[in-house]
């Protein structure tokens, strides 16, 4: 007899809503657009209760900022967010209602937990997923536990080395400028050369450069955590041609300094898309409300 779970990935232009199964088969799902909190949410709770199966848990997988501290008054509260609707946003009150046990992190670990129960980190204790597309965020796993600390990680807003001869754009950021977010993501991409990524082809300057930032936030990872393999996923890293350059590059700034064999002859299986796809999120969620039920 099969276990079923809520789950909701929760972006900034839609809430993905869906029952999975135990083996993490999705039995049905629907879209929401991210509006109001109010509208948007009054139309998840519909979802969940319209269906015959009887929920163990629900997870959530969200844009941020997010208050994941049980103990903060603002547990599961949206906090800074640029999305000015949803700040101080109480989004796990309204699912209360639901009765059932609720479990809440980021988007970009919600995504990387999937992976790792379902798709490409599985075998896996210590990797990083990123996600490169509207914005950028990282999550992941460190010795088998998701990372969080004061906080979670913001990972897209680490700052990179920026040449502004060879490349003048101020960044996207609207926090800190010219950040990984601010000079690698879909709208730098964008306000820099004036087309969206998948409107400039494989050959054109954008890509060189692209690869560069990503590859600094890579190895600015490696020094630090030291992955056992990163999957980048978001609709920047859906032209495939830029992975080798990506491990081209990341080779070249490592510079021999850390010795082992994945980064010299092995950088196809460290440096990967998302096994999962589009799908990494939602698995993601309700792998989060699969352990909290247990």
């Amino acid at each position: 007899m099969k276990n079923y779970f809520g789950a909701i990935e929760a972006g900034g232009t839609k809430f993905v809503c869906a029952v999975v199964a135990d083996d993490y088969q999705i039995v049905r799902q629907a879209r929401i657009a991210t509006t109001t909190p109010k509208d948007t949410l009054t139309q998840v709770l519909p979802f969940f209760r319209a269906g015959t199966e009887t929920l163990m848990a629900l997870g959530v997988s969200t844009f941020g900022p997010v208050d994941l501290d049980p103990a903060s008054a603002l547990y599961g509260f949206i906090t800074e967010t640029p999305k000015l609707a949803w700040r101080r946003a109480d989004l796990l009150g309204p699912l209360r209602e639901l009765g059932v046990p609720l479990a809440i992190d980021t988007d970009v670990n919600g995504a990387a937990l999937g992976e790792y129960v379902a798709g490409a980190a599985q075998g896996l204790d210590t990797f990083v997923y990123y996600t490169i597309g509207t914005g950028i965020g990282g999550g992941g796993m460190v010795g088998g536990q998701l990372l969080h600390g004061l906080t979670h990680p913001e990972m897209g807003h680490m700052k990179i080395h920026h040449d502004h001869s060879r490349d003048p754009f101020a960044g996207a950021c609207p926090s800190h400028g010219d950040c990984f977010e601010g000079l690698a993501s879909g709208p730098a991409i964008e306000q820099r050369w004036g087309k969206k990524a998948d409107e400039l082809d494989s050959e054109h300057p954008a890509w060189d450069l692209e690869a560069h930032y990503i590859a600094q936030a890579l190895c600015n990872t490696i020094y630090v955590l030291s992955p056992k393999r990163f999957i980048l996923g978001g609709g920047v890293m859906q032209q495939d041609f830029l992975f080798p350059r990506i491990r081209q590059e990341v080779k070249k700034l490592i510079s021999g300094y850390i010795q082992h064999r994945v980064l010299d002859s092995e950088l196809d299986s460290f440096i990967i898309p998302p096994q999962l796809g589009s799908n990494a999120g939602i698995i993601g969620s309700a792998a989060l409300a699969q352990r909290t039920a247990k």
